[in-house]
């Protein structure tokens, strides 16, 4: 099978035609290459600048490129205790483990951490996915969060302009308090556009921006952050484990 990707256009980068038949991401086809594990035409590639056509033939890991599908992209509620990843040295269950048989390879646009649960895209395009996940989208994520501890609407306001951690700066978060039972707050927050000079703010799938949220929090005396729901875009969700 030629390249498995007839229909691309001539002269591409190797990694985006391999992100694209679904097998990974473009970073991580960079990555593949560097490891020696891609090879065109029977000879291992040395650099991920490479361009192919449609008339050269591309193995990864020995295996031909697969024939190219249309791009699909699925809406799937994330419970909480699955992890996001395709394997877990750890034994831990996955998400794509718990995926129904037949779909194809898919690969996930950006994470949710083991114990949370919420909207998570899936997509068999590695350079779709890519797109998705770069800032200059413009998506933003809404959150809704269970607290330890106690904060006030005044306390939230603080995160309107944004924060600066670490001499990080982090752009604006608007944040609602919904209500407060016993130790537990519930609050809604939703990104809003980072001004100049301002990185997005923290988000759940990373454990690094986790610590830094948490240090913050106890900095302005307010409860540590315990769970989270994500969105991207849509208001509504399904039940858990629900695709679309």
């Amino acid at each position: 099978m030629r390249a498995g990707q007839e229909k691309s256009p001539a002269h591409e980068r190797i990694a985006k035609v391999i992100a694209r038949a679904g097998l990974c991401s473009r970073r991580e086809a960079e990555a593949w290459i560097a490891a020696g594990r891609v090879a065109v035409n029977g000879e291992i590639v040395a650099s991920p600048a490479r361009n192919v056509t449609t008339a050269d033939r591309i193995a990864v890991d020995g295996r031909e490129l697969p024939q190219r599908e249309r791009t699909r992209l699925f809406l799937y509620h994330k419970p909480r205790g699955l992890l996001t990843a395709h394997a877990d040295p750890g034994g831990r269950p996955t998400i794509f483990s718990a995926l129904p048989k037949g779909l194809p390879r898919l690969i996930s646009v950006g994470r949710l951490d083991i114990n949370t649960e919420g909207l998570l895209l899936l997509t068999n395009d590695g350079s779709l996915a890519r797109v998705l996940e770069l800032p200059a989208t413009g998506w933003l994520r809404r959150y809704r969060v269970r607290a330890y501890g106690r904060a006030t609407q005044e306390q939230l306001e603080g995160l309107r302009p944004g924060i600066t951690i670490d001499g990080i700066r982090y752009g604006p978060i608007e944040a609602r308090l919904e209500r407060a039972q016993g130790s537990n707050v519930w609050l809604e927050a939703r990104e809003t556009p980072p001004g100049p000079g301002a990185v997005r703010a923290p988000r759940a799938r990373d454990e690094g921006k986790r610590k830094h949220r948490r240090a913050d929090s106890e900095r302005r005396g307010g409860p540590e952050l315990a769970r989270r729901e994500k969105r991207r875009g849509w208001r509504g969700r399904g039940a858990r484990g629900e695709r679309r």
